[in-house]
C-alpha cells in the first residue's frame, strides 16, 4: 500500500511539474496513463493543474486542459479561481482562453471576497482588466448583474476595483476603470480607514498620476473619511508634498472631463483620446504653477517647438482659428468647421451645469452656433483641395495676411472665445516568480490607517 501511494506522489509530482514548466507531451501522456491525476491538486493549496497552468502562464497547457472539458471555475484552498490567479499574475493570453471557455467572472474568493477584477485592478495588469471588463460587457452578467454595477463590485471589505488601484497607485487601471463607469466618489467600508474615496487612498499612497486621473473625472477634494479627514490631510499625514499642493483646496481646480454630456459620452475613441489628452496637458499646466506656488492661470496650448510664424511647412488653412497656435484635429458635424482639441475642450468644459442641480446644455459651434451633436477626428486634406491663394476649398479659413488682423480686434471669435481657457470649467505583490502562487496573508494593503 505504501509503495501504491508513493506512486501515485511520483506521478502528481510529475505531472504539476510538467504543467508548470509547459511541457504538454508529458502533461498528455501521464493523463493518459492516468486519468484521474486530473482531478488531484497540491495537497496545502488545492491548486489543480488548471490553477498551475494559469498563474505561470503556459497557454498551450492550459488550453489542451480546458479543450478536455475541464471545468475552468474550480477552486483552490482559497476558493481562487484559475482566472483570478492569471489576473494576479498578468497572463493576459490565459485570461482570455479562460474567458472563451466561460469562466465566470463573478466568482468571490474567500480571503476578501473579490473578483477577478479586483485582482487584476489590484495588481496592475491593465490589459487583463480590459479583457475582464470587455467579456463581462458582452456576456449574461450584463443583461442579469449590470455592467455599471460589475464594474463598481465591492468586495469583503466594501472596496471596489477604483479602490484598489488607486491605493496600489496603478494609473493605467484607474482610467480604464474611470472610463468603464467606475464611481469617482465611492466611499470604502471597513478598507483602509472607513469611508475612503479614491482620492483618499491615491493621497495615502502619495501616487501623483492617480490623483490627476482622479481629479480629471470629478473627484470631490471636500469629500471626508469616517474620520473626517479630506484628501488632503491624507496626503499631508504621509508626507506626500506634491499630492497635498494639488488637493489643497486653495488651490485651483482643474478641468474636469465632461462625461455628463452627450456630445462627449458617444465621441469615438480616436476623438476621445486626442480630447483626453488635451485635458491632462491643460491640467499638468496648471499643475506647475500650483507646485511652484505662483497664482493660477490656464495657459493657451503651448506654440509648438521649431515652429515660426515665417515658416509654411504647416498650411496656416490648418492652424485652429480660435488659437491660431495648434493644427486643427477635431471638426463638428454636421457643420464641417474645425478647431484644435485644446479649443474644443475648453468649448465642451466652459461653464458646464452641475448635473444634479440643473439641465445639461449641449455646447454650440463657436463659429455658426449651431448646437455641436458630434465630434470626429479632421482627416487629412490633399493639396488638390487648397487652391493657390491659401484658401481651403472645403472649409473656409483665415489666410496668413489675416492672422494679424483676427488677433488684435477686440470682437474678434479669438479673443472672446480664449478666455474660456482661463475660466474655471468645473465647479504586483511585488515581484514574483512564475512557479508562485498568491498566499492569502500577502494581501498587505489592508492595514487601517
Amino acid at each position: 500500500m505504501g509503495q501504491g501511494l508513493s506512486c501515485r506522489g511520483s506521478h502528481e509530482h510529475g505531472l504539476f511539474r510538467a504543467v508548470q514548466h509547459g511541457d504538454l507531451d508529458t502533461v498528455a501522456a501521464l493523463l493518459q496513463t492516468h486519468p484521474s491525476l486530473l482531478h488531484h491538486s497540491t495537497v496545502y493549496d488545492h491548486h489543480s493543474p488548471l490553477h498551475i497552468a494559469a498563474a505561470n502562464g503556459q497557454i498551450q497547457v492550459l488550453s489542451w486542459l480546458l479543450d478536455g472539458s475541464v471545468n475552468p471555475d474550480v477552486l483552490n484552498r482559497q476558493k481562487q479561481t484559475p482566472l483570478m490567479l492569471a489576473a494576479m499574475h498578468g497572463k493576459t493570453a490565459c485570461v482570455e482562453k479562460l474567458l472563451e471557455a466561460g469562466a465566470n467572472v463573478l466568482m468571490f474568493d474567500a480571503c476578501y471576497g473579490r473578483t477577478c477584477l479586483h485582482y487584476a485592478a489590484y495588481y496592475g495588469h491593465s490589459s487583463c482588466l480590459k479583457a475582464i471588463l470587455s467579456a463581462a460587457q458582452s456576456s449574461p452578467v450584463a443583461a442579469s448583474w449590470g455592467f455599471a454595477r460589475f464594474v463598481n463590485i465591492r468586495d469583503g471589505r466594501g472596496a471596489t476595483p477604483l479602490h484598489l488601484a488607486a491605493r496600489q497607485r496603478r494609473p493605467e487601471c484607474v482610467h480604464i476603470l474611470l472610463y468603464s463607469g467606475a464611481l469617482v466618489c465611492a466611499s470604502t467600508g471597513r478598507y483602509g480607514c472607513p469611508g475612503s474615496t479614491p482620492l483618499h487612498l491615491a493621497a495615502k499612497g502619495g501616487s501623483l498620476d492617480c490623483i490627476r486621473e482622479l481629479l480629471a473625472w470629478g473627484a470631490d477634494r471636500l469629500q471626508r473619511d469616517a474620520s473626517g479627514r479630506i484628501p488632503y490631510m491624507v496626503a499631508l499625514k504621509h508626507r506626500h508634498g506634491a499630492c497635498a499642493a494639488l488637493l489643497n483646496l486653495s488651490s485651483a481646480e482643474p478641468l474636469v472631463w465632461p462625461s455628463s454630456l452627450k456630445v462627449i459620452s458617444e465621441l469615438n475613441p480616436e476623438a476621445k483620446e486626442l480630447l483626453e489628452q488635451a485635458l491632462m496637458d491643460a491640467n499638468r499646466e496648471r499643475e506647475k504653477n500650483i507646485l511652484k506656488g505662483s497664482v493660477h492661470t490656464l495657459p493657451s496650448p503651448p506654440h509648438p517647438d521649431g515652429v515660426d510664424d515665417n515658416i509654411s511647412e504647416v498650411s496656416e488653412t490648418e492652424l485652429c482659428c480660435i488659437c491660431f497656435e495648434q493644427v486643427c484635429t477635431i471638426e463638428v458635424q454636421e457643420c464641417g468647421h474645425q478647431m484644435c482639441a485644446q479649443c474644443t475642450l475648453a468649448l465642451c468644459c466652459h461653464n458646464k451645469p452641475n448635473p444634479s442641480t440643473s439641465r445639461l446644455i449641449p455646447p454650440v459651434c463657436p463659429f455658426c452656433r449651431s448646437t455641436i451633436a458630434r465630434l470626429v477626428v479632421v482627416k487629412k486634406e490633399s493639396h488638390d483641395d487648397i487652391d493657390q491663394d491659401g484658401f481651403d476649398i472645403t472649409c473656409s479659413k483665415p489666410s496668413k495676411s489675416r492672422k494679424p488682423r483676427n488677433m488684435n480686434e477686440g470682437g474678434s471669435t479669438s479673443s472672446s472665445f480664449k478666455g474660456l481657457s482661463s475660466v474655471n470649467s468645473f465647479g504586483k505583490m511585488g515581484s514574483r516568480s512564475s512557479g508562485r502562487i498568491a498566499a492569502e496573508n500577502e494581501w498587505d494593503d489592508d492595514k487601517q490607517n
